[in-house]
């Protein structure tokens, strides 16, 4: 006969998942895909103690596995992508002409803004990232901004830009599971997500000072990278065909991955037709990803070419993103396994029934959503659990449910950068070569959403209620 965990229990499953996972990694440097593993066979006792079989966590985990098919699609997409990409010269040619036009004392404050645009316009902080975000790095090297700050204003830019589309499967998600409109969820991020973004563009415009004048470009070393890519790619206009793909796409309304694909499709037939490479290549760039060993055909000796044009080219390719695909099937077997011995439901009531006022709702929910996102390492399972179990509160306390699914997103969406383990983490660190622990605090906009959440919650700022409904609705009757 299957118990119900007591809190004690179920905590210990959470803990157990912290200690593992900090002293693995942090004293004895253990992956994190095998400490996900340990805490999964440490969550599979208290289930069996509980009285489930084998089978039925197994269950749980293949539930969860499968809610995560769609994102698995993008990752792999998004590797596709790269490396055609680098193939076509479309993410080289953003570098090239970067290094011409963007002002170094403006750069961060122009990395945020194009990474948004473009994630806006895709829906996916990742490709964004994985594009022009890659493109941008290339330049900041060039240009002597420290790296980790150029990241933190990309993935600020791409999650920021990921959190306000329609096309955003997260963005979907919050209102869906909270019984939100999307439009209406949508308008009401704006509340958190602007003030936090401006701060974090302030920041930026103000640190960008630092960088003015030629004395912060090394141009020997921009003049080298910019006739190693001449010798590579034929300049041409056509080469943003793929990005123009996605967008007109995008605001189409036609589904991501399949807009990635034939954008890489093109990427392809531009590779072979405008720089001459083979077609061949082009395909194994697909999956293996684009290599400079690829321009021999041009006369191009790869061994002639500078470091920082290796780093750049050598890049994307489905086999690229196993490594990520992988964690996350780790990571899953531990959340399906507590969810399904009952340890969230646990958790998550004994944090409600200490609700009294509306800051503590917020509050609660962006604790809750946190605990989930550092334990699962994606947003999808704090959207579902934590909105899932407080959606009834939300109703009770007279508040409309778009202050759930804003505040899940504020937290959950925004927080998924600072996960070492989650698959956010490890994707930024292997598209763009720089760790949580340099982007992190520049990632700006990305933490901030939480207190100007808590702001709005302290104050009734940014706060809708029930009853502003209905008084919306008389007047529109009266009208």
């Amino acid at each position: 006969m299957k118990k119900k965990p007591s809190l004690g229990l179920a905590l210990s499953c959470i803990l157990f998942m912290f200690a593992a996972i900090g002293i693995g990694k942090g004293i004895f440097n253990i992956g994190i895909k095998q400490l996900l593993i340990i805490s999964s066979i440490y969550a599979g006792i208290v289930g069996k103690i509980l009285g489930y079989t084998y089978l039925e966590m197994e269950e749980g985990i293949s539930e969860k596995l499968k809610q995560s098919m769609p994102t698995m699609f993008i990752i792999f997409s998004v590797g596709i992508v790269v490396g055609t990409w680098m193939f076509s010269g479309t993410v080289p040619m953003m570098i090239y002409y970067g290094l011409k036009l963007i002002n170094p004392s403006l750069f961060l404050v122009t990395a945020f803004l194009i990474v948004a645009i473009v994630s806006t316009a895709t829906g996916t902080a990742w490709g964004s990232t994985a594009t022009a975000g890659v493109a941008l790095m290339g330049v900041a090297s060039q240009m002597g901004i420290p790296l980790g700050m150029a990241a933190g204003a990309i993935i600020s830019g791409g999650v920021f830009g990921d959190k306000l589309s329609p096309l955003s499967d997260t963005t979907n998600l919050a209102p869906l599971v909270s019984g939100a409109e999307l439009f209406e969820h949508i308008r009401h991020m704006f509340y958190t997500t602007i003030p936090a973004a401006v701060i974090g563009l302030t920041v930026y415009f103000i640190v960008g000072r630092n960088f003015i004048g030629s004395q912060v470009v090394n141009s020997e070393n921009i003049r080298l990278l910019m006739e190693n890519l001449d010798s590579i790619y034929n300049w041409n206009v056509l080469l943003l065909l793929p990005v123009v793909i996605i967008l007109v796409g995008s605001i189409m309304k036609k589904p991501t991955v399949p807009l990635m694909l034939l954008s890489s499709i093109v990427a392809i037939i531009l590779g072979t037709t405008v720089h001459g490479l083979y077609f061949n290549d082009g395909i194994a760039a697909v999956v293996s990803g684009f290599n400079v060993n690829m321009v021999t055909v041009k006369g191009v000796d790869p061994t002639s070419l500078i470091e920082p044009v290796m780093k750049l080219a050598n890049r994307g390719g489905i086999m690229s993103m196993v490594n990520i695909v992988v964690t996350i099937f780790c990571g899953y077997s531990f959340a399906g396994i507590i969810e399904k011995i009952g340890c969230l439901d646990v958790i998550m009531s004994s944090l409600s029934s200490k609700i009294r006022k509306t800051w503590h709702l917020i509050g609660i929910t962006i604790v809750g959503s946190l605990v989930m996102v550092f334990t699962a390492g994606v947003a999808s399972v704090a959207f579902i659990i934590i909105g899932s179990l407080l959606k009834d509160t939300y109703k009770e306390m007279g508040l409309q449910a778009k202050n759930l699914s804003r505040t899940l997103e504020d937290s959950a969406t925004m927080w998924l950068p600072f996960v070492p383990w989650g698959a956010s983490g490890i994707f930024y660190y292997q598209v763009l070569g720089v760790g949580i622990a340099d982007y992190g605090i520049w990632a700006i906009s990305c933490y901030l959403g939480i207190f100007v959440a808590m702001f709005c919650a302290f104050t009734g700022f940014g706060i809708a209620k029930i009853d502003d409904v209905s008084k919306e609705r008389e007047v529109e009757i009266a009208a």
